[in-house]
């Protein structure tokens, strides 16, 4: 099995729990136990959407976009922790910094993947020149 079909399931994952806990607050309007950020939750809904219907699609197909995706989803959520972090530190849920780390390690898993692929497929590209 190829490296990007198991980061494009990794990202199709990461994407649709993002969707869950997003539409959860936007869609259904479930009261959650804490305060919420009003932003957070239309962000995860409309980043995992993104995930769910692009990103993990482009990785899938081996697309030469792939990679720039990846990165895209890294730097868009370490962005959103930092604010996180700074902005919003005395009023973010501890849930909700977590759920961010662990978006930002499976994501840095996926662009490894990504990245690792991306050589394997040079160096037989190479191979074949030759």
């Amino acid at each position: 099995m190829k490296l990007t079909k198991i980061a494009s399931i990794l990202a199709f994952f990461i994407g649709a729990m993002a969707v869950f806990a997003g539409g959860q607050v936007v869609l259904i309007d479930k009261a959650m136990d804490y305060y919420v950020i009003s932003w957070l939750p239309v962000y995860n809904l409309i980043f995992g959407l993104l995930t769910v219907f692009l990103t993990t699609i482009l990785i899938w197909k081996n697309s030469r976009l792939s990679l720039a995706a990846v990165i895209v989803s890294i730097t868009s959520h370490f962005a959103v922790t930092m604010l996180l972090q700074t902005n919003y530190q005395d009023v973010v849920a501890p849930d909700s910094i977590r759920a961010m780390a662990i978006r930002l390690g499976v994501w840095l898993v996926i662009l490894a993947l990504v990245v690792v692929q991306e050589r394997k497929d040079k160096k037989i590209q190479f191979k074949r020149r030759i």
